[in-house]
């Protein structure tokens, strides 16, 4: 570090020494001070501009466009993590979600939805679904999730997720779920306030997991309109949902 610093003095010094030596050759051949510092003055007027439109300009630019660099490897992530996780998991969820007639009327996505539609439908759904743990088979779930635990993992450590806070939180959510079912071993004699405990983490996950659904459909539905005919068909909200293409 301090070597670098001594380079970057170094030429520092290097290039003051040699803009004064070109103005002295300049004043030694046309012995004119007085234009030297007219151009001096201007230039160095024009040098808060310029730092300006570097700083404010360039450098927003150069910004904005690392930041799309990243949603879409992030959009990847989540495309990878509904094709693995997320459309089976919403699935599993559904069947211990009591008020799951609600949800499908809501979340049977069409094909001439608009942005406005998604906005509406993701903030009609903030109050979340009504899991109860004992409805259907939570061996099941553990068994899924522990499938799945090792490449859950590996999408934590993707360094972009930094930059999608809501879906670390999911990833999160799920892992802690998948730790809560792997160390019971059975599911038959739980004291109902356990069962009340294990409802909540699954609450929270199918919750954040339908939001974040909302959103990678939107995302298709703009960008990828052939991965967004597969996901309707295969939409786990809709019960008439068929992967064969009829119209």
């Amino acid at each position: 570090m301090k070597s670098f610093l001594n380079w970057q003095i170094a030429l520092a010094v290097f290039l003051v020494v040699l803009s004064a030596v070109f103005y002295l050759f300049h004043y030694w051949i046309f012995g004119d001070i007085h234009h030297i510092f007219i151009y001096l003055i201007g230039d160095i007027a024009f040098l808060f501009i310029d730092v300006m439109i570097v700083t404010l300009v360039l450098n927003r630019l150069l910004v904005y466009r690392e930041k799309q660099s990243v949603l879409k490897k992030l959009n990847v992530v989540i495309d990878t993590f509904f094709s693995e996780v997320g459309t089976d998991l919403l699935k599993l969820c559904l069947s211990f979600d009591f008020s799951a007639e609600n949800f499908r009327k809501k979340l049977v996505i069409k094909k001439d939805w608009s942005d406005r539609d998604f906005i509406m439908t993701k903030q009609s759904l903030q109050s979340g679904g009504s899991i109860d743990s004992k409805r259907s088979d939570l061996g099941e779930v553990k068994t899924f999730l522990m499938s799945k635990r090792q490449f859950l993992l590996t999408l934590m450590e993707n360094p972009h997720l930094v930059e999608h806070e809501s879906f670390t939180n999911l990833l999160l959510s799920i892992l802690h779920l998948t730790d809560e079912l792997e160390n019971r071993h059975y599911f038959t004699k739980l004291p109902e306030s356990d069962f009340k405990h294990l409802s909540d983490d699954m609450k929270r996950v199918y919750n954040q997991v339908i939001l974040e659904w909302l959103d990678y459909m939107k995302h298709l539905k703009k960008d990828y309109p052939y991965l967004f005919s597969l996901a309707l068909r295969i939409n786990p909200f809709d019960e008439n949902a068929s992967v064969e293409v009829t119209d």
